[in-house]
């Protein structure tokens, strides 16, 4: 098992998640961020602080796809470990539907 960032992310990109991680496998793209599910020990402890409830454990069903969009970016965008300020309209994108269609970035963020 390991946990992924979902959907609810993208946007919204708040970071509060990257300062509890004891393993450091947070990535940062342009407007979301990403978990290694190969650097992931499972904790936890990422989960309730993500203030958009946009980490989830991988077991839950129908998260294939962000498990793949996890793999697939923490390859490329750079390694983010310190909090950094939410987009300052980082609320008007919570909990919008359909936001990987409309909003997602392929591109990397600025990392560390």
């Amino acid at each position: 098992m390991t946990y992924v960032v979902t959907e609810n992310c993208i946007k919204c990109k708040y970071t509060d998640c990257v300062e509890v991680c004891p393993v450091d496998c947070f990535y940062e793209g342009d407007n979301m961020l990403v978990i290694h599910p190969d650097e992931c020990i499972d904790c936890g402890v990422c989960e309730p602080e993500c203030p958009a409830d946009a980490i989830k454990p991988d077991t839950e069903p129908g998260l294939e796809k962000w498990l793949q969009v996890n793999a697939d970016y923490a390859k490329s965008w750079p390694n983010i470990t310190q909090k950094k300020e939410s987009p300052p309209d980082a609320k008007e994108f919570d909990g919008q539907e359909g936001k990987f269609e409309k909003y997602f970035s392929p591109n990397p963020g600025s990392g560390d």
